[in-house]
């Protein structure tokens, strides 16, 4: 048996016993990569980035000075959280959308962030 088969029948046994989360995470990452984004876990502080994934967890945190609607985005590799300062709401910013953002990696309680970013909704599949 060659080195091919061998790593073919390696990959789809692992396709056999992967979880559904584990599928979905590649199917993002795939999809993440078509579009040419960055993935989440590759982007550090301080870079300007496109990511692409879908949205897991949209909220509205009212502060005292000003409110913000953060919403978490996944792309099969990590999680960055995108932050909207002044807006209480944005049409189409949901849970399960899918979406591209670019802005400038910031890192707040360890997690990644883009302040403010462009974004562009893609179609709902």
């Amino acid at each position: 048996m060659s080195t091919d088969e061998r790593t073919g029948l390696r990959r789809f046994f692992k396709q056999l016993t992967a979880t559904d989360s584990e599928l979905d995470a590649q199917h993002l990452q795939r999809e993440s990569a078509k579009c040419g984004a960055m993935p989440a876990g590759q982007c550090s502080r301080g870079q300007v980035v496109s990511v692409s994934g879908r949205l897991r967890t949209v909220a509205y945190t009212p502060r005292t000075n000003l409110p913000t609607l953060e919403a978490d985005l996944y792309d099969g590799s990590d999680v960055v959280t995108l932050v909207f300062l002044g807006r209480r709401s944005i049409a189409g910013i949901e849970p399960g959308r899918q979406l591209m953002a670019r802005g400038r990696i910031a890192i707040r309680d360890d997690r990644k962030v883009i302040y403010n970013p462009y974004y562009e909704l893609e179609a709902p599949r």
